[in-house]
């Protein structure tokens, strides 16, 4: 058996059937929290991440894994006799495919009525897109996500796949588990979590929908207080090629702002007046260009002013605050953010490395009720692999 997990989520048991992006995500949150996940990988040949080493695939960190040959009968009733133990189950393939290799809720919930069957998919299980392929950059660009991120005269800015995949997918996905493994402890049912990522985007909309009913924001793009048409909620070029973002929404942190910049005592307009903003920006911008990042970082250093330096990855994980408060941490020689949010009493923590495909495969079915001899079974029936067995 293995260690005892460290978290708040310590003693739930999770079955993950192995894909790419937002599940994996979800997956390493609830593990990251204590969670006793098991991977289940597909031998290699299926489509799959980035060609990386699985010791740099930190979205598989904290849990073991298993590896199944799902097309064999045999490995669909050793996942189902796994399902039977658990809390709950998740898959991240398009509608139909779980069911296809006999591992859609109908079944699992046979298994184990109390579990919770958590899935994820892009567009969800209905709808006129529900089988269609897509990504993040698809989910948000339909729920208006998209064409609010940028700046006004410019084509819509990606913003990584932070949004639809992780923002609007993994952790709606993660609060739903959770939230479902809560009820069924009371009412001893499970029942089945849809996550889809387009419904994730929309929900992370929610204030910028009753600003645009309201009639305080714009469709034009780069025109409202938080997508670079105010210039006291922007980024702006320092004199070395840097960057600095400027935060100064309420009204004293605005006046610290123009203290900083030296600014406090010349004719500018209101700070909400919007026909003044253009020429606000440029004057900010000009202002900004005079001084480096780092010396406009020590003029801002205790003040109000919302000023703070724009790091890349590499600088990041050295600034004093992340250091001071292990934001970040190495595991295993890897820089990696740190497990979120904290806990007073029962922190979460890195349980593990990413595990190799198959890693655990052994190890994983004794220590969840399978016989030795139903193991070596198994194995030489080719539905469960170990390293060196994929085929």
């Amino acid at each position: 058996m293995t260690d005892k997990k460290q978290g708040p989520l310590a003693g739930i048991r999770i079955v993950e059937l192995g894909g790419i992006g937002p599940g994996p995500f979800c997956c390493m949150l609830l593990a990251d929290l204590g969670a006793d996940v098991i991977r289940i990988d597909r031998p290699p040949g299926h489509d799959g991440g980035a060609p990386i080493d699985a010791r740099f695939d930190l979205l598989n960190r904290s849990r073991r894994s298993a590896m199944m040959d799902l097309k064999k009968p045999e490995a669909t009733a050793a996942v189902l006799r796994l399902v039977a133990q658990a809390d709950a189950f998740i898959e991240g393939f398009r509608p139909g495919v779980a069911e296809r290799l006999g591992l859609g809720p109908d079944a699992c919930l046979a298994a184990n009525p109390r579990l919770v069957y958590g899935r994820m998919t892009g567009w969800g299980q209905t709808g006129p897109l529900a089988q269609a392929p897509g990504h993040d950059i698809n989910y948000i660009s339909l729920t208006g996500v998209l064409n609010a991120v940028g700046r006004a005269g410019e084509a819509p800015a990606i913003p990584l796949n932070l949004v639809g995949d992780f923002g609007g997918g993994s952790m709606y996905l993660a609060l739903g588990v959770v939230s479902a493994i809560l009820e069924a402890r009371g009412s001893g049912r499970g029942q089945v979590v849809d996550a889809a990522m387009v419904d994730g985007s929309a929900s992370l909309m929610t204030l910028l929908y009753g600003f645009r009913a309201a009639g305080y924001w714009s469709d034009e793009r780069g025109t409202n207080r938080l997508d670079s048409g105010a210039p006291w909620y922007n980024v702006y070029e320092t004199r070395d090629g840097k960057y600095v973002s400027m935060a100064a929404n309420e009204g004293r942190f605005y006046r610290a702002a123009l203290a900083v910049l030296g600014l406090q005592d010349e004719p500018l307009t209101g700070q909400h007046d919007r026909d003044g903003w253009p020429a606000m920006q440029a004057r900010f911008a000009a202002v900004f260009r005079t001084r480096t990042q780092a010396e406009w970082v020590a003029l801002a250093a205790g003040t109000e002013s919302c000023i703070t330096p724009v790091l890349s990855m590499a600088e990041a994980p050295a600034h004093p605050h992340l250091k001071e408060r292990g934001t970040f941490v190495e595991l295993d020689g890897v820089p990696q953010p740190a497990p979120a949010p904290r806990f007073s009493r029962t922190p979460g923590a890195i349980q593990s490395p990413p595990a190799r495909p198959g890693q655990h495969t052994r190890e994983v079915l004794r220590d969840w009720g399978l016989s030795a001899t139903d193991v070596d079974a198994l194995h030489a029936a080719g539905a469960a692999l170990s390293p060196g067995e994929a085929r």
